[in-house]
């Protein structure tokens, strides 16, 4: 096994064009580990931990959006980026133990690809954007077309991810995850919801409940018309249990989970819609209190 170590961006763009086939390391909280107990013998790992730009973010001008680089680690997101990803912030609150999140990053979440990873259902639920790039140039792939199986990306094989785009939360968001114990654990299913009251949608994240990450479009759908049939968005008030119960089973539809030694599938179902139903009725609860949901929900 080579270990490449570029010390700029231009130099691992070009190891990765010569080397598709090498695997990116910065935090190797995933990486690491698949090697230690061999169940991945890469010809090429591909350090990019020299290169500072992985590690920082910025806040759009406008406050708009958030452009979060591969390598920053879930610490950080938790302590400085709150305000503006507060699901994301919520999901990294779930992440491993103090030491992997210190490490961990929602890059290499994104490329493990894991059905399982924390990260994914905060993304999708946020409407997120992947920056990718090589020597060819960049491009930005929408994080609902990112996943292409299990443990399967878009990226192609002269690609690195370079940053997330993710617009700032303008209304509330949550994060759940359902795991075999209270920490250091990889997620039996996971969901995330956001409120975005600027275009009165809602978006949902549906993590290790079927081959990949998805949304739950058809509870979106139903949700997002009956929120504004019903007048919900200008009035404040409390959503109807049927709303809520319907919003949850369309959500447990849209799951195709499998059996597993974390789960059954019929378990994650089920907790896939009581997760929905409660991340909701936090979400609606919080916006109802907040400046955002006006004079009329106090």
């Amino acid at each position: 096994m080579d270990f490449l170590r570029p010390a700029s961006w231009e130099e691992a763009l070009a190891a990765k064009a010569e080397h598709p086939t090498a695997v990116p390391i910065a935090g190797g909280t995933d990486v690491m580990v698949e090697i230690n107990f061999d169940h991945r013998r890469p010809e090429y790992l591909l350090d990019l931990n020299r290169i500072g730009e992985l590690s920082e973010w910025e806040v759009g001008s406008d406050g708009g959006t958030v452009r979060l680089g591969a390598s920053v680690p879930y610490t950080r997101i938790m302590d400085h980026l709150r305000p503006q990803l507060p699901g994301l912030a919520l999901a990294a609150h779930t992440v491993g133990s103090p030491q992997i999140r210190n490490r961990g990053s929602v890059g290499g979440n994104l490329g493990a690809a894991s059905p399982a990873g924390d990260s994914h259902p905060a993304l999708l639920s946020a409407g997120a954007e992947v920056e990718a790039e090589s020597v060819r140039g960049t491009r930005m792939i929408p994080v609902e077309e990112f996943y292409t199986g299990v443990k399967r990306n878009a990226l192609a094989p002269d690609e690195l991810i370079r940053a997330i785009h993710i617009k700032s939360a303008d209304g509330p968001q949550q994060f759940s995850k359902v795991g075999t114990r209270n920490a250091m654990v990889i997620a039996v299913c996971a969901f995330g919801l956001a409120l975005h009251p600027e275009n009165r949608t809602v978006k949902t994240g549906i993590g290790s409940a079927a081959p990949t990450p998805v949304r739950a479009r058809e509870a979106e759908d139903f949700l997002n018309a009956a929120l504004a049939d019903g007048g919900f968005w200008d009035s404040g008030k409390t959503i109807t249990p049927s709303i809520a119960k319907q919003f949850a089973e369309l959500c447990s539809g849209a799951c195709n989970p499998i059996d597993d030694v974390r789960g059954s599938a019929k378990y994650r179902r089920h907790a896939v819609g009581i997760m929905a139903r409660r991340t909701l009725g936090w979400a609606w609860e919080a916006y109802r209190g907040s400046s955002m949901g006006g004079a009329q929900c106090a």
